[in-house]
């Protein structure tokens, strides 16, 4: 049984991942990352840590492993869900250990390849990196690596799985942290409509208004938003009224004034499904969302001077029927098969701990 299940994931990854994101051949062999024809050359270095079949599948394992935490509860997928594009859905702020709560809206993992830094601030500056953030904050899982590495050494499968990913059953940091670098390297979002328009494949085109709500896009929205990972990358800050928790932003990595409020500007791919938005995920909508470019952009010290006209008010000026074609356009960023490809889920028999 065992064996079919892992020749069903690989089926379907054929289908899920073809064209744009493939992993897999047709013969079964797992190839690994692939860039994608219509994206750029990825900012992450292979040659530190090439992507290999047995790697990614301890890193799968490892990326739903609730042992990461204190209390053997809580798994990096629990707050990146891959139906939600690998978001905290349904949360505006996330929840972690003991049901304790952040002060910011868990970033998808999505297209990590193309990222130089990492969070919402750019606390990390190497996807490698990224993981011991969670694992250390006490609301989130509240552990230490350290403490990982012992009941990781403590269960005998994966001894093996290091053994067969990195050629020794040594569990160690830099191993650990490569193997879940390997599981969201391959979190590739690049087969959505507008994927396909751009590479002129399957003969896929705009309708009127999404090819209206395009050009909308590139004229109002692409100097932040900048295909084809729509970000470009920055930190900016778009006029949203600090909340109680008064989070300064990028500010806290830099320490200088200038960089206060300012936030990474986030991928509007897969947009229907990482709701809420904003760092602290106070719109419920991608509608409400476009109405506080509309109506709601605040003159604070650091607003990006992008969102400041020439007439002294502050924002992005648009008609609801501009509004309604940029919504249509903004749905041809969606990738269903990002959301169900089989080879990023859950594997097969992974345990549930309750203590």
């Amino acid at each position: 049984m065992k064996k079919i299940g892992v020749m069903l994931i690989l089926c379907a990854a054929i289908w899920a991942c073809k064209k744009g994101t493939d992993l897999i051949e047709d013969n079964e062999v797992f190839v690994g990352f692939v860039q994608p024809s219509n994206f750029p050359e990825p900012a992450y270095d292979f040659t530190r840590n090439p992507i290999t079949k047995e790697g990614f599948e301890l890193g799968r394992k490892l990326f739903y492993e609730p042992r990461l935490s204190r209390n053997n509860s809580i798994a990096c997928g629990s707050c990146h869900i891959q139906s939600a594009a690998f978001t905290h859905h349904g949360h505006d702020v996330s929840h972690g250990i003991d049901d304790r709560l952040g002060t910011r809206n868990p970033m998808p993992i999505m297209n990590m390849a193309w990222h130089k830094e990492f969070f919402w601030d750019g606390g990390a500056y190497h996807l490698d990196l990224a993981p011991i953030n969670a694992i250390h904050s006490e609301v989130e899982m509240d552990e230490t690596l350290p403490n990982v590495l012992i009941k990781l050494r403590a269960r005998p499968e994966y001894r093996a799985l290091f053994k067969k990913a990195f050629g020794t059953d040594e569990i160690t940091d830099e191993y650990f942290l490569k193997a879940l670098s390997q599981f969201m390297l391959l979190a590739t979002s690049a087969n959505s409509k507008y994927d396909k328009v751009m590479r002129a494949e399957d003969g896929a085109t705009f309708t009127t208004a999404e090819k209206n709500g395009y050009l909308l896009f590139q004229k109002q929205c692409a100097s932040c938003h900048s295909e084809p990972l729509f970000t470009d990358l920055s930190y900016r800050n778009n006029g949203i009224r600090p909340n109680r928790s008064d989070d300064h932003g990028r500010a806290t990595v830099t320490a200088n004034d200038k960089d206060m409020y300012k936030f990474k500007v986030p991928s509007l791919r897969n947009l229907s499904y990482t709701a809420p938005y904003t760092h602290d995920g106070r719109y419920l909508s991608v509608s409400r969302m476009l109405d506080h470019y509309r109506f709601d952009v605040s003159d604070l010290p650091t607003l990006d001077p992008i969102f400041k006209r020439a007439d002294g008010t502050f924002g992005i000026p648009m008609t609801d029927a501009e509004k309604s074609d940029l919504l249509a356009f903004l749905k041809t960023l969606e990738d269903p098969t990002f959301l169900s490809n089989s080879l990023l889920s859950e594997p097969f028999g992974s345990e549930f701990i309750v203590n």
